[in-house]
């Protein structure tokens, strides 16, 4: 049986921040995880050196779910992002231990390719419409078959989703959080334009998708939903805070455009109700965030029963290690609905060489032993950590806001 007989955990920073989780056993296999907590990344990095290393060493890596267990249940202070990412790092890593050792990709462990490759889908945003609509076409070209359009709104200095410039829109973007101003109003007004733009310059073969990000009220996100429902929306993400699960009933009495949301859920109890009332028809969580594979397995095993499909959260504060392990995932699991895939920067891609690929509008994470990914410790060394907060966000009265 292989044995654990190190872990460390690597921060580095090509251009935005990760947490890397690696294992090794005894016969020189290693494996590595996911452990980035998008603005809270050090907190998880204590958390493992400190907390969840020491009780590694020695352990039978084959033994995955013995391991969650002992993790979740031992730890007796249970769920949270900080605990939950720490798990799914361990559990990740381990396996790709796992694959490693039986010679077979991660997907092949978990049953097997349910399809033939994962769909994805893009960022289309810009300050305008049109600006909008030209990248969108460009991600069109591409192969993409979903796409994800945000636009700025009048009378606003920023709006969630659209980039500084021609940077990629990267989120965590202060030393101290920057403060973002709200209108519901003039959002409210703005999106069915972009809806009936993108319908008309893109046509009807595209799936778009919005991510409201938390900024609606239930009836709020009603009325939206049902201005946008001509236009056939792929889904409405994270219309309303999903602390108040009963809260999507109410959007579910007024639209019938599909909701989606759970990116920031943690456990299966963040999202049972949402799934067995049926008042959702995507379910968002991500292998780092939601405790691995084994729990995010779970979660898709309740969400199967009920007709929930997987719309797991692939923006950039995941590092290619996650991404391939959500592939491995979105190709095995038989409830598959999309994948979110935000490219990573040239930096980053160096620092975590991967097998997995792009083509036609879909991924694939490829048929190398394991996850397919690895760390490139020498070049990580390079880039220091640096601190950078996600924004806060206020009503223009001062208020202050769900960002």
């Amino acid at each position: 049986m292989p044995r654990i007989v190190n872990a460390r955990v690597i921060v580095t920073c090509p251009g935005r921040n990760f947490v890397t989780l690696k294992i090794e056993c005894d016969d020189g296999t290693t494996g590595v995880g996911d452990a980035t907590l998008n603005g809270r990344e050090l907190s998880v990095a204590s958390y493992l050196t400190d907390h969840v290393v020491p009780c590694l060493i020695g352990r039978d890596a084959h033994r995955i779910e013995d391991v969650w267990q002992y993790l979740y249940r031992g730890a007796y202070w249970r769920r949270g992002p900080v605990t939950m990412t720490a798990i799914a790092a361990v559990d990740t890593a381990l396996w790709d231990i796992k694959g490693k050792l039986a010679g077979m990709p991660v997907y092949q462990l978990l049953g097997g390719a349910s399809r033939e490759g994962v769909m994805v889908y893009c960022h289309a945003n810009g300050t305008t419409i049109d600006d909008t609509i030209a990248v969108a076409r460009k991600y069109q070209a591409q192969g993409y078959k979903a796409i994800r359009i945000q636009c700025g709104v009048p009378g606003m200095a920023s709006t969630y989703g659209v980039a500084k410039g021609d940077q990629p829109y990267e989120p965590a973007d202060g030393d101290l959080p920057t403060e973002a101003v709200w209108n519901t109003s003039r959002y409210l007004r703005v999106v069915p334009e972009l809806f009936a733009a993108a319908r008309e310059a893109l046509g009807w073969d595209v799936h778009l998708l919005h991510d409201i990000h938390h900024r609606l009220t239930p009836i709020e996100a009603g009325r939206l939903g049902k201005d946008l429902e001509p236009y056939r929306p792929f889904w409405l993400e994270d219309a309303t805070p999903a602390e108040n699960q009963e809260a999507f009933r109410l959007i579910r009495q007024h639209t019938t455009v599909p909701l989606a949301v759970g990116e920031i859920f943690n456990s299966i109890h963040d999202c049972r109700e949402l799934i067995q009332n049926q008042l959702i028809d995507y379910i968002r969580t991500t292998v780092v965030h939601a405790g691995g594979l084994t729990h995010l397995r779970r979660i898709a095993a309740l969400a199967d029963l009920y007709q929930v499909r997987t719309g797991c959260h692939g923006a950039t504060d995941l590092s290619p290690v996650c991404m391939a392990a959500a592939l491995h995932f979105g190709l095995s699991v038989p409830n598959f609905g999309i994948q979110e895939h935000m490219p990573h920067t040239a930096e980053t891609d160096a620092v975590f060489p991967h097998a997995y690929s792009f083509a036609d509008g879909m991924m694939h994470p490829g048929d190398a032993p394991g996850l397919g990914v690895d760390i490139d410790e020498a070049l990580a060394a390079g880039y220091e950590y640096k601190r950078a907060f996600l924004p806060v966000n206020r009503l223009e009265d001062g208020t202050m806001y769900n960002w």
